[in-house]
C-alpha cells in the first residue's frame, strides 16, 4: 500500500481528510499526521511516505517551504496541496516544485480521491517503466531450426560448432561443397536470416550467457564467441542489444 502523511494545522480539517476518505479503498495508508511545516518536514524524512497531502497557509512553516526544504533534501514524494486560497502565485510555486495536484477548499466530494487515483495511476506507470528500462534485453532468435533443405541444418549445425572460429560464408560452402550463392539464398529463405546475421545472432546469444556471470571480463566473452577486436564485438552488441556488454552485464547481476 501506498504511504500518506497529512499535514494541515486546522485539527478538525486534518481528521477529517483522515477519518472521511476510505484510504484501503485507494490502497493507500495513512502513515502520520502533523499540524504544520516544520512537523511535516520531521515526519516526511522519518516515513519516507510516498504521497504528502498538505496545506498552504500553516504556522511556523507554510507548505510551499515545506515542499522547497523536502525537494531540497531529496524527497520524492508527490505532493496534493490543499488550500483556500485561490492565488496564483501559491498555484505558480506548487508547479515549480512539481506538486502533482492542487486543489480548493472546501474540496467537492472525489475530489481528493481522484487525485490519489490519478498520482497512483502515475507512479505504477512509471514503475513499469523503470523496471523495463533497468531489465536485461532479450534477443530475438531461434538458432535451431529444422529446415526442409539439407544443405541449411548442415551450415546451421557448422556455424553452431565452429562459431568461435574466423569463419566466412565460403568456409561453410566449401565444407559443404556447394556454391556460395545457392548457400545464401536457401539459408535466407529457410531462417530469414544471411549467413552473417546468422553467425552473429548466435554469436551474441552465446555471449549474453556468458556475460550473466560477472566474474567473466567483456574481452575475455568477446574472444569466446569468435571477436578478436573486443571493441568491434562491443559494437555489434549494442547494435543488437541497445546496451553495451558492460551494462548488460551489470542489468543481469540486479
Amino acid at each position: 500500500m501506498y504511504k500518506v502523511i497529512v499535514v494541515e494545522d486546522e485539527t478538525m480539517v486534518r481528521r477529517g481528510i483522515i477519518l472521511t476518505i476510505n484510504w484501503a479503498v485507494l490502497d493507500c495508508v495513512i502513515a502520520g499526521e502533523a499540524a504544520n511545516g516544520e512537523e511535516g518536514v520531521c515526519l516526511a524524512k522519518r516515513l519516507s511516505p510516498d504521497i504528502i497531502v498538505t496545506d498552504v497557509k500553516m504556522p511556523r512553516m507554510d507548505g510551499v517551504e515545506m515542499i522547497t526544504r523536502l525537494r531540497e533534501e531529496g524527497c520524492k514524494a508527490r505532493f496534493i496541496i490543499l488550500t483556500a486560497y485561490g492565488d496564483f502565485k501559491y498555484a505558480q510555486s506548487a508547479l515549480r516544485l512539481g506538486v502533482s495536484d492542487y486543489l480548493l477548499k472546501p474540496l467537492k466530494d472525489g475530489d481528493l480521491e481522484q487525485a490519489i487515483l490519478h498520482i497512483r495511476s502515475q507512479m505504477e506507470q512509471g514503475t513499469e517503466k523503470a523496471a523495463e528500462e533497468t531489465a536485461a534485453p532479450v534477443l530475438r532468435f531461434h538458432a535451431v531450426k529444422k529446415s526442409k533443405n539439407k544443405y541449411v541444418d548442415e551450415a546451421t549445425r557448422f556455424i553452431r560448432k565452429h562459431y568461435q572460429e574466423d569463419i566466412t560464408i565460403s568456409t561453410v560452402a566449401e565444407y559443404l561443397e556447394i556454391s556460395e550463392g545457392y548457400l545464401s539464398r536457401v539459408l535466407k529463405k529457410e531462417t530469414d536470416y544471411t549467413f552473417t546475421s546468422y553467425l552473429t545472432f548466435y554469436r551474441m546469444q552465446v555471449a549474453m550467457s556468458l556475460l550473466k556471470d560477472c566474474r567473466v571480463k567483456v574481452y575475455e566473452v568477446a574472444d569466446q564467441v569468435g571477436y578478436s577486436d573486443t571493441a568491434y564485438f562491443s559494437v555489434q552488441f549494442k547494435k543488437l542489444l541497445g546496451v553495451s556488454p558492460s551494462e548488460y552485464q551489470e542489468r543481469c547481476g540486479r
